[in-house]
């Protein structure tokens, strides 16, 4: 049965402990491009959450996964040439350090993605009775 976590600190807290110091860094890092995002869990994933959900990330055994969407998996690929990619998930190797840059660009790219989604939605109006 999987553990269901409530908060990114469960979660953490309850991964093996080789992985612990690189979550707690990849939560600092995305906390730091996006200050007003807010900490969910979803998917049983740790995310980020501004509007909708800006980014996932996760402990696998060999690596850590990145799930930013796809849009910003094709506007990045360049700089993602050295890791694994798929539709909408990148994969860091466990045994390298996390890019820090690359990481904040993406996550502020999807800040600016989901801000301009919002403005695109059309505004709801209440109907007088």
């Amino acid at each position: 049965m999987m553990t269901k976590f409530t908060t990114i600190d469960e979660y953490i807290t309850a991964q093996d402990d080789d992985k612990k110091a690189v979550l707690h860094q990849f939560k600092k890092i995305i906390k730091y491009a996006a200050p007003k995002a807010e900490e969910v869990i979803s998917y049983g994933m740790p995310a980020f959450k501004q509007g909708s959900v800006l980014v996932y990330f996760a402990a696998m055994k060999e690596h850590y996964g990145f799930y930013p969407t796809s849009k910003p998996i094709e506007v990045f690929k360049d700089k993602l040439k050295p890791y694994k990619t798929s539709k909408g998930a990148i994969q860091f190797p466990a045994d390298k350090p996390l890019p820090e840059k690359l990481i904040t660009e993406i996550v502020k790219y999807r800040l600016k993605e989901v801000a301009d989604e919002e403005q695109l939605k059309p505004s709801v109006k209440r109907k007088k009775s």
